[in-house]
């Protein structure tokens, strides 16, 4: 196992500077650079992009052009000193080809050295630190009701599986699964944050502004209290798939020879189903937890957030992929996919606890 973990994590060098390199070459050809922002703002333009769509013959984002070709390398900036447009140039970083602002990026990141937001004016780990709590609560609360309730609702329908209880349940779960989370999140902000019905749930935030004031156990209510509409939201989608997964695993363990000899054995449906089947059963449900809470962990709704005025890791990277905002959209890039990484190591580390049948250094010959 030890061998398997160290290729693993040898893996994570050439997979990580992959996925750096596509992304930043990707950005040299995206239009509406920092600089540009810049200018379009200084012009009271307000949006980079209206001036971008005002006929650009080759504009290319931050990649460098030449002093001659002012004109068209930043719509908007004809009547600004080209002295200025070399100085916000230099600011940015974009003096140097790209390149070597390619490699002094790497060599920063590796020393966890993640740089400063052009335009909030704070460091991008402090910006990020600042919406953990938000996607935290999200992630973690979303997969821990999801596994809460698709786990004894999956192996209900796999011991009932064809009666009238399987079936509308599949009914439901469709439904629920059909229904965008943004949409669901309407529904319960005019049913019950003050829409249209009831004013039983606080409609933004995590916290009350006299959170200070409240006793330990007053906090822990009102932490709960704002959360929970939030995180409905966020996991009504994630029933689906889960209950369906753990009615198959447990349809596929009932029909092996293991459980037949057991039952003749004269072993209860309950030792049966819980001493022998489950541990088999769950192996992928439960190994599958850590993959599950990093996919809503980053993959936090920016419409949830922004529905209830939370401000997490999808807003701040949806915002910094608007104002191109690279300081934000790399670092958080390269921190987010280290450690997607790694949870796909300790994913596999998961079967492994679950089932110590496996090992992964075992080679078919």
């Amino acid at each position: 196992m030890g061998a398997y973990i160290v290729r693993r994590l040898l893996l994570i060098i050439p997979t990580l500077l992959g996925i750096m390199i596509i992304n930043f070459t990707l950005t040299q050809f995206v239009p509406g650079g920092p600089v540009e922002q810049i200018i379009a703002q200084m012009q009271g333009e307000g949006d980079v992009f209206e001036t971008i769509a005002g006929g650009a013959t080759e504009t290319r984002g931050n990649v460098a052009l030449g002093d001659n070709a002012l004109s068209t390398k930043y719509i908007g900036a004809r009547g600004l000193p080209e002295e200025f447009i070399a100085e916000l140039e230099k600011q940015f970083g974009f003096d140097k080809p790209p390149l070597e602002r390619f490699l002094n990026m790497m060599w920063n990141y590796i020393r966890f050295d993640f740089g400063e937001s052009y335009f909030r004016s704070e460091k991008v780990l402090s910006l990020v630190w600042d919406k953990l709590p938000v996607s935290i609560t999200l992630g973690l609360w979303s997969t821990l009701i999801a596994y809460l309730v698709s786990i004894p609702l999956g192996i209900r329908k796999a011991v009932k599986d064809g009666s009238r209880f399987d079936t509308w349940t599949s009914a439901l779960i469709i439904v629920g699964y059909a229904i965008p989370g943004f949409l669901f999140a309407i529904l319960l902000l005019v049913l019950f944050a003050g829409g249209s019905y009831w004013q039983i749930f606080p409609l933004r935030g995590l916290t009350s502004s006299n959170w200070e004031e409240l006793s330990l156990l007053g906090k822990v209510g009102d932490y709960f209290w704002h959360i929970t509409l939030p995180v409905l939201a966020s996991s009504i989608s994630g029933f689906a798939t889960l209950t369906l997964l753990t009615k198959n695993s447990f349809l596929d363990e009932i029909k092996k020879q293991y459980v037949i000899t057991a039952r003749a054995k004269g072993l209860s449906e309950r030792r049966v189903l819980y001493g022998h089947v489950f541990r088999n059963a769950m192996l992928i449900v439960i190994a599958g937890f850590p993959a599950l809470f990093i996919g809503i962990f980053f993959g936090g709704s920016v419409i949830i957030e922004t529905l209830f005025s939370l401000d997490g890791l999808g807003r701040l990277g949806f915002e910094a992929a608007l104002a191109r905002d690279y300081p934000i959209i790399f670092g958080t890039l390269f921190f987010f996919g280290l450690i997607g990484l790694l949870i796909g190591i300790l994913s596999d580390l998961m079967y492994v606890f679950v089932d110590p049948r496996i090992d992964f250094d075992v080679r078919e010959t």
